[in-house]
């Protein structure tokens, strides 16, 4: 796991070295680049070391010098290919590199070599040969990588902080990207935070020529689902045993081949199904040696699950590190978070996870965790509402609903832990609109009748959540359920879960590995009909069905909790502080409204006011 960054075109030396210098967080065991005068090339590289350390080094070229490789991530499959390229008459310097293996897949099997590689990677290939710069993201964005065109410069980086370090490359803020952050909680692929800036999208591939920085941007991998019912030669009951039996033969090998490294390893132990079956799968797979678990608690009891950490860690026997402190203390870590925080996000569990993380990575240099299951399974509440509301919609007159939405109001304020008054005004909020934008405004941090008063600018709707309606519209010949659960994978999975998960452990320097995210067990899970996940008002039931043998049911049947913030609370007691946005878009008196609005308790607007703050931190500086 690394930070790369680099140009082509203008710049200087002086450019690319600000640039990877501002991801040695990523990248703490070794900084190395390669530059190129004419034409201007730059390739840079800061290594996490996590195999092969002799041999690992990068840039690392190929034995002719004719391919280089700056590469950040993992393939975990990298031994079986290298023994194929091995037949095919490739000699390899290293010893076990999983870089140089995807720099001889390339050369055998050129940019069709993606579809054999299982694992998380961004990286950039520069091939001499035909003069031209290869960029990729793995299937499902683990990695992030961001690009920019601008004054006759090409310029990459791992983070948009490394990026604008480029001296042609400026930071004007893109009003499109601000007012998404606030729809959505999250800046989606490929917008970022300024403008001609942008994200390279999960499962694209980016073609730079090094001279003439012509280029093309394609997709070459996309998440779809492709139900398959069950038959007359395999009924309902005996199809489902075959699936939960092949779900969890798919688990085992990819927590199996995600276990190798040469750094100490460990696993995150929340408690829940996914991170507990994760644990469960390696003590199978690895029953002589101790497993590390790790899981961080809170004192207040509403905003903790430390009792079903503990409880599943001496149920499977692991040595298990359990951090406890207070709220209070945790939100004292939230300066040095944000400063580091590459890019704005919504999700405040970003200061738990972060948490987890700095103490997870005292003792190793490598943790599994149970991400992706959630979005594949059919985790999330809104798969128990989606049918629901939209029955109700149908038979639920639209003055009748709004008088509802009225009532919904005299709910008393309440700050803890997804109360009812915020989930059932959240909800009932997104039924105005039409379906498309149910997902994307239960999640959202601000109605979109709160945008516009917030924003001067206007905008259509349509242009806002243009990726959520895309989803939507384009699955029409699927089930609700379905297509609530392309939403998860293709827009929240890759833009708040995964960037959440790679920004908190790569300001500690750890790397986080997801099981849940194999190929092989993601083509399985899109082929199983959606009433197979979600059964009988039971999320992840197939899920819950291939685990019932490994996991005690206290684990298998509790009610999701997930990282809990009292963000709303300290917003109304004023520990987080007000701090006005100037920004020419963004009515400052109708932000300030909405806090007043928070602190007199006539709103909860606790989203809307975390992500106000995040990005005041974040633009004006980090002092409480």
């Amino acid at each position: 796991m690394c930070g790369i960054a680099g140009f082509a075109g203008n710049g200087t030396r002086e450019d690319g070295i600000r640039m990877i210098r501002a991801i040695d967080h990523r990248g703490p065991d070794e900084e190395n680049f390669w530059i190129n005068e004419s034409p201007l090339i730059f390739l840079g590289h800061q290594r996490l070391s996590i195999l092969d350390h002799k041999g690992g080094c990068q840039p690392m070229w190929s034995l002719d010098n004719r391919l280089c490789i700056i590469f950040n991530g993992e393939i975990y499959n990298h031994r079986q290919l290298r023994k194929e390229l091995i037949q095919h008459g490739h000699d390899f310097r290293s010893d076990h590199s999983d870089t140089e293996v995807i720099l001889y897949a390339y050369r055998q099997w050129g940019m069709e070599m993606l579809s054999r590689l299982n694992g998380m990677w961004a990286f950039v290939i520069l091939d001499l040969d035909n003069k031209h710069l290869f960029l990729s993201r793995d299937r499902f964005g683990q990695k992030p990588l961001y690009y920019s065109f601008q004054n006759k410069t090409f310029a990459f980086s791992s983070e948009l902080k490394s990026l604008i370090q480029h001296s042609l490359i400026p930071s004007n803020m893109s009003s499109l990207a601000l007012i998404k952050y606030y729809a959505y909680g999250f800046i989606p692929a490929p917008y970022a935070l300024y403008d001609k800036i942008y994200k390279l999208p999960a499962g694209n591939n980016l073609l730079v020529s090094y001279e003439t920085l012509v280029h093309k941007k394609w997709s070459y991998w996309d998440y779809h689902i492709e139900p398959e019912y069950p038959s007359n030669n395999h009924p309902p009951k005996k199809q489902e045993i075959r699936w939960a039996e092949e779900i969890n033969e798919k688990l085992q090998k990819a927590v199996q081949c995600r276990m190798p490294a040469d750094v100490p390893l460990g696993f995150f132990l929340s408690g829940g199904i996914d991170s507990s079956a994760v644990v469960a799968m390696a003590m199978d797979s690895n029953p002589l040696n101790e497993i590390q678990t790790f899981s961080i608690g809170f004192c207040e009891q509403s905003f903790d699950e430390s009792s079903f950490s503990t409880y599943m860690a001496k149920y499977l026997g692991t040595n298990h590190h359990h951090h406890k402190l207070s709220l209070e203390k945790a939100r004292e870590c939230l300066p040095q978070l944000i400063q580091k925080l590459d890019e704005p996000m919504g999700d405040a569990s970003l200061l738990p996870t972060a948490l987890l993380c700095q103490q997870t990575r005292k003792k190793v240099t490598v943790a599994l965790g149970g991400d992706g299951a959630d979005e594949l399974f059919c985790g999330y509440d809104p798969f128990h509402a989606i049918k629901l509301f939209h029955l109700y919609k149908k038979l639920m007159p639209q003055v009748i609903h709004e008088g509802i939405l009225l009532l919904s109001g005299l709910f008393p304020v309440s700050f803890n832990h997804m109360n009812l008054g915020f989930i059932l005004r959240q909800s009932l909020t997104g039924l105005k609109y039409p379906q498309p934008l149910w997902n994307p405004i239960w999640l959202a941090p601000l109605s979109p009748e709160d945008l516009k008063d917030l924003f001067h600018e206007p905008f259509q709707l349509e242009d806002i959540y243009e990726e959520a309606i895309g989803y939507w519209e384009n699955n029409s010949h699927l089930d609700l359920i379905d297509r609530t659960q392309i939403f998860y994978v293709k827009l929240y999975l890759q833009n708040s879960i995964l960037t959440k998960i790679d920004r908190a452990s790569m300001i500690h320097s750890l790397e986080v590995r997801s099981p849940f995210l194999d190929i092989n067990l993601v083509n399985l899970a899109r082929t199983i009909p959606w009433h197979f996940k979600y059964r009988h008002f039971q999320s992840k039931y197939i899920l819950k069905k291939a685990l019932h043998h490994r996991l005690p049911d206290k684990i298998i049947y509790r009610r999701k909790h997930g990282f809990g913030v009292p963000v709303g609370k300290w917003f109304f007691e004023q520990t987080l502080p007000w701090k006005d946005i100037h920004l020419n878009i963004m009515n400052p008196q109708v932000a300030r409204l909405f806090e007043k609005k928070h602190c007199h308790l006539q709103n909860d607007y606790r989203l809307f006011l975390w992500c106000h703050w995040v990005l005041s931190r974040y633009l004006n500086g980090n002092t409480i």
